[in-house]
C-alpha cells in the first residue's frame, strides 16, 4: 500500500466518523474532504473543484428548480384533498394511498419536497381521526424513499451514480432504467407497512392541545409591576424578570392594550406581564419585590393564545436559514414578532433557555405569533407550518406550461434526443423565460447544501481512482468473496451500502462505493451495471436511523419518534429489501 492510498483511505475513514458524529453539516464535511485531497496534492485544484461542473451536480440543481415550479403552480394540491378524504374512512387504506402517492410523486420530484408537501396533510388527518402522527409519518417517509429509486429523476443519488458510471466510460442511466427494479422495492415496502409495519409503529398518545404535545407541564400566571420593582424602567431583555431563565414573558399589556412582543420594550409601572414558568419558579415569583401576582393556572392552548396572537406548530426544513443557528442569533422575537414557547428535537423537548438551543433540520417549534407575521414566516420557507393545512391554490396560467415543460424534459431525455443535463437546464431556462418562476425563486429553490455536498463527495471517487485505492479495495473484495460468485458479491455490496447509508449521507455512500463496485465487477469479468444498481438502490434505503436520510430527519420531531422506533420498524424492512435485491437485481439487470 502506497502512502497516497493510505492517505486517501485515512481521509475517507475520518469523513465517515464525521458523518456519523453529526457535529458538522454534511456539506462542510464534503468540502473538507475535497480540500484535504487538493492541499495534499492527491488532486489538482481543477480536479478537486470539478464536482461543481459535473453533469450530475448541474442536473440535480435544475431538478430542484423544476420541483419548485411544479409546487408553486399548485399542480399537486388535489393530492392533499384525496388523502384527507381517505384518511377519514380507513387507516389501512390511508396508509396504502399515502405510500403510493408519496412513491409516485417522489419518482419524478425531489422526495424531501414531497414529504414537505404531504406532512401538513398527514398532521391534519391525524387531528381529524385522533390517530397519532407517529402511525402515519414514518410510512410517508419510507414511501418517498422507495419512490425515489424508481426513476433517474427520483433522487440526487440516482443522478450521482449515473454520472459516476458515465465518468468511467459506461452508459449513463436511462430515465426509466431504474423503474424495472425499483418498482419491486416500492411494492414490497408498501405491502410490508400495510400488512406488518402498521402494527409495529409506536402508539403515542394523541394530544388535544399543542401545549400537551410539547409536554408543557408549566403554569401560567400574571403579575402587575409596582413602582418599586427592579424591572421598572428597564428594557425587557435587561430586566431581572426578562433575564431570568426560569421565567418566560409571553405577553405585556399596558393600559388594556397588548404590546408587540419586543425584547427592547421598556417596562413601566402598572404593566401586566403574562408569564410561563414551572411550579418552583412560580412560588419564588410570589415573593419577588414589586410584583403583584394573580392566581396561577396550568398552561393550555386557550390561555396561551389571545385576541392578537395564536399558537402554531412549525418544523425546520433542511433548506431553512435557521439551521445551525440559535434563536438569539436569529433575533427571532424581534424579526418575526413571535415567541417560541418550546422546541422538540432529537435530544428531547426544551422548555428553558430556548434562546441558546441551536436549531437543526426536523426540529419542531411551538410558536405564539400574530397570524399576519406567521403567514410572512411561512412564506419565507424557513419553517413548515404543521398545525394548519392550507393547500396551494391552483394557478392554471402557470400550471399547464410547467407540466408540459416537465413532461418534455422526461420525453427528451428518455428518447435520447438530448442528455438529461441539457434537457433539465433548458427546461429551467424556459420556466424562467415564461415567468412561471422568477430567477430569485429559482436560486432559492436550489438546495445549495446538497450541491456543495455533491461537489465535495465526488472528489472521493476521483481520489480513489487516481491513487489506485479503488483497485486495492476491489481486490480485497474479490479475494474475500470472489469464489462465491457474482450473486454473493452483489449481495455484499448491497449490504455494505445500506449499512453505511443509515449512518452517513446517502450521496457520500454512493460516491464512495460506486467506483469500487465498477472495478470489482471488472475484476471478476462481469457487467458493472447490476453492481451499480445495487449501490444506487441500497443508498436510498435508510430505514433504520433518523439521520440516514433527510426525510427521516424531517418526520422525527413531528412524529415524536425515538431512535428505537426506526430500528424496530426499519430493520425487518431492510432485511426484506436485502433478500429481494439479491434475486431481483441480477434478474432485471443480468451480469
Amino acid at each position: 500500500m502506497t502512502f497516497e492510498i493510505a492517505f486517501v483511505l485515512g481521509v475517507i475513514a475520518v469523513a465517515i466518523v464525521l458523518f456519523i458524529w453529526e457535529k458538522l453539516s454534511i456539506d462542510t464535511i464534503a468540502m473538507l474532504i475535497m480540500l484535504a485531497f487538493v492541499v495534499s496534492g492527491i488532486l489538482t485544484p481543477e480536479e478537486g473543484f470539478s464536482g461543481f461542473t459535473n453533469s450530475a451536480t448541474i442536473t440535480v440543481a435544475a431538478m430542484f428548480v423544476l420541483s419548485a415550479a411544479i409546487f408553486r403552480a399548485g399542480a399537486l394540491s388535489h393530492v392533499g384533498g384525496i388523502l384527507t378524504t381517505v384518511g377519514k374512512k380507513s387507516y389501512t387504506l390511508f396508509l396504502l394511498v399515502l405510500m403510493s402517492s408519496a412513491g409516485v410523486l417522489s419518482a419524478f420530484i425531489n422526495d424531501t419536497a414531497v414529504v414537505a408537501l404531504l406532512m401538513p396533510v398527514v398532521m391534519q388527518v391525524s387531528r381529524d381521526t385522533k390517530i397519532s402522527p407517529a402511525k402515519m409519518l414514518m410510512p410517508l417517509s419510507f414511501g418517498a424513499l422507495l419512490g425515489g429509486i424508481c426513476t433517474l429523476l427520483g433522487t440526487s443519488t440516482n443522478i450521482l451514480v449515473s454520472g459516476i458510471a458515465e465518468a468511467n466510460g459506461l452508459e449513463p442511466f436511462g430515465i426509466f432504467e431504474l423503474t424495472r427494479g425499483g418498482i419491486w422495492f416500492l411494492v414490497a415496502g408498501i405491502i410490508y407497512i400495510v400488512a406488518v409495519g402498521q402494527f409495529l409503529l409506536p402508539k403515542r398518545k394523541v394530544e388535544q392541545d399543542l401545549t400537551d404535545t410539547f409536554d408543557l407541564g408549566s403554569y401560567l400566571t400574571e403579575i402587575i409591576l409596582q413602582a418599586d420593582s427592579p424591572s421598572v424602567g428597564k428594557r425587557l431583555n435587561e430586566s431581572p424578570i426578562g433575564t431570568d431563565e426560569n421565567l418566560q414573558v409571553i405577553q405585556i399589556t399596558r393600559n388594556g392594550r397588548t404590546l408587540r412582543l419586543d425584547v427592547s420594550t421598556e417596562l413601566l409601572e402598572g404593566d401586566e406581564l403574562k408569564i410561563v414558568c414551572d411550579l418552583p419558579s412560580m412560588e419564588k415569583l410570589q415573593h419577588r419585590k414589586g410584583a403583584i401576582m394573580s392566581a396561577a393556572k396550568k398552561v393550555n392552548d386557550i390561555n396561551l393564545a389571545d385576541d392578537r396572537y395564536k399558537l402554531y406548530e412549525v418544523m425546520i426544513p433542511s433548506t431553512s436559514s435557521f439551521v445551525d443557528r440559535s434563536l438569539s442569533q436569529l433575533r427571532f422575537k424581534n424579526h418575526y414578532d413571535a415567541l417560541v414557547i418550546a422546541i422538540r428535537s432529537r435530544e428531547g423537548t426544551h422548555h428553558e433557555r430556548l434562546s441558546k438551543v441551536v436549531l437543526q433540520q426536523g426540529d419542531v417549534l411551538l410558536i405564539k405569533a400574530d397570524p399576519t407575521q406567521m403567514l410572512e414566516l411561512k412564506e419565507s420557507e424557513d419553517v413548515l407550518l404543521l398545525s394548519e393545512y392550507q393547500p396551494e391554490k391552483y394557478n392554471f396560467k402557470h400550471m399547464i406550461p410547467t407540466l408540459l415543460i416537465a413532461l418534455a424534459i422526461v420525453v427528451v431525455a428518455a428518447t435520447g434526443l438530448a442528455p438529461i443535463t441539457l434537457a433539465a437546464v433548458l427546461g429551467v431556462v424556459l420556466l424562467i423565460l415564461i415567468r412561471t418562476i422568477t430567477p430569485e425563486e429559482a436560486y432559492k429553490a436550489v438546495h445549495w447544501k446538497v450541491i456543495f455536498m455533491l461537489a465535495g463527495v465526488l472528489s472521493m471517487g476521483l481520489a480513489l481512482q487516481k491513487t489506485g485505492a479503488d483497485k486495492l479495495l476491489a481486490e480485497n473484495m474479490v479475494n474475500l468473496l470472489g469464489s462465491y460468485g457474482p450473486h454473493v458479491m452483489l449481495s455484499a455490496f448491497f449490504g455494505v451500502t445500506f449499512l453505511l447509508t443509515n449512518f452517513m449521507s446517502n450521496n457520500a455512500t454512493a460516491a464512495l462505493l460506486a467506483p469500487i463496485a465498477i472495478v470489482t465487477a471488472q475484476a471478476i469479468d462481469v457487467d458493472p451495471r447490476p453492481f451499480l444498481m445495487a449501490v444506487t438502490f441500497a443508498a436510498s434505503m435508510a430505514f433504520m436511523t433518523p439521520m440516514g436520510y433527510q426525510t427521516n430527519a424531517m418526520i422525527y420531531g413531528p412524529g415524536n419518534y425515538r431512535f428505537k422506533d426506526y430500528v424496530i420498524i426499519g430493520t425487518p424492512l431492510t432485511i426484506i429489501m436485502w433478500l429481494l435485491a439479491t434475486f431481483i437485481i441480477p434478474w432485471m439487470y443480468p451480469f
